[in-house]
């Protein structure tokens, strides 16, 4: 039986926020929710979904097309694709005309940038006096994900390593990068799962971490929530992204850098860049950062161009010597 006529597309959107998102980490219902009453609810809500047609989404597009990059279309269209079809599941339309329309060329995104050498250099020295020390030299020497890094607890972190033995080779201090605050913990895909060697500053930054955190911990007595998180707020609960975006662009203006044309997430594309610079295979920078091939390398980080543990650390060790190995 198909809905009353006064069922609308702000009904059908509206019910599938509140249902159709079940299993979904909270940042994606927000950010679902956010597209949906920023494009689609204030411009196609008020129409019955049942006279809803092909062409009005497909004019929408276009005129969305106009300020919208076609990333931000595509995710606005598959929101209200999605919508659809949950209400079509439940005869509240006969039909998903949204499937017969095409996503149009949008506006060109922000181009992802790197750091220069001497501005990761100046970001390095920055940070120094800062609580995001240890996040940011990790996030620069060894490329990790800026929701790898929020998920990491210290019982993946190893800042001794093992002397070797007759049987078996050292083993560097190193962190396993297997967690994410993406839904259910895991990280992006199975093949970021990784453990890399640790460059000595980045030993010594989260040496010097820790003892900070113990006096944070000290500080909040009772009120601290043991999460053995890496990187927690004062009391030891987790950070989410927007703490991470302002906390960073503190330093980074400290850095002399313009704090509005940076985030996080570009120090992983400095990281490939500053490896690729410094004559790394990009088979072998995949591997570092995570990927299963050199193609999403090539193509997310082309403007920058195993368990392997050892290369990454040595090579930022030379780009990045540790205090004490400074002549």
């Amino acid at each position: 039986m198909i809905a009353p006529h006064n069922y609308t597309v702000a009904d059908a959107v509206r019910d599938w926020l509140q249902y159709g998102l079940s299993g979904r980490s909270q940042a994606t219902v927000e950010k679902c929710t956010i597209l949906a009453n920023t494009h689609i609810i204030p411009a196609l809500g008020a129409r019955k979904l049942r006279d809803l047609s092909a062409d009005d989404v497909d004019r929408w597009l276009m005129n969305k097309a106009h300020s919208l990059s076609t990333r931000t279309l595509r995710e606005i269209m598959s929101v209200l694709k999605r919508a659809v079809t949950r209400a079509q599941a439940r005869d509240k339309v006969k039909r998903n005309v949204v499937l017969l329309c095409e996503i149009p060329q949008g506006q060109v995104g922000r181009p992802s940038k790197s750091l220069t050498l001497p501005q990761a250099e100046a970001l390095l020295s920055a940070a120094e006096a800062s609580a995001m020390n240890a996040y940011i030299v990790l996030s620069l020497l060894i490329g990790a994900r800026t929701e790898e890094l929020r998920a990491l607890t210290w019982s993946h972190v190893d800042l001794e390593g093992e002397p070797a033995t007759a049987a078996i080779p050292a083993l560097p201090p190193s962190i396993m990068v297997w967690r994410s605050v993406r839904a259910g913990g895991d990280t992006k895909t199975k093949r970021s799962r990784r453990t890399l060697a640790l460059p000595q500053r980045c030993v010594d930054a989260l040496r010097e971490h820790r003892v900070r955190q113990d006096v944070l911990k000290g500080q909040a007595g009772s009120r601290w929530q043991d999460n053995g998180l890496v990187f927690p707020l004062r009391v030891g609960t987790p950070w989410d992204a927007s703490h991470a975006r302002r906390e960073f662009r503190k330093v980074v203006e400290t850095a002399g850098l313009d704090p509005r044309a940076w985030t996080p997430r570009e120090l992983r594309h400095s990281f490939v860049s500053l490896m690729s610079d410094a004559g790394v295979s990009v088979e072998r920078i995949a591997r570092l950062v995570g990927h299963s091939g050199t193609t999403t390398t090539e193509t997310v980080y082309r403007k920058q161009i195993q368990p392997v543990l050892i290369d990454g650390a040595d090579t930022m060790d030379r780009i990045f010597p540790a205090a004490d190995s400074q002549p």
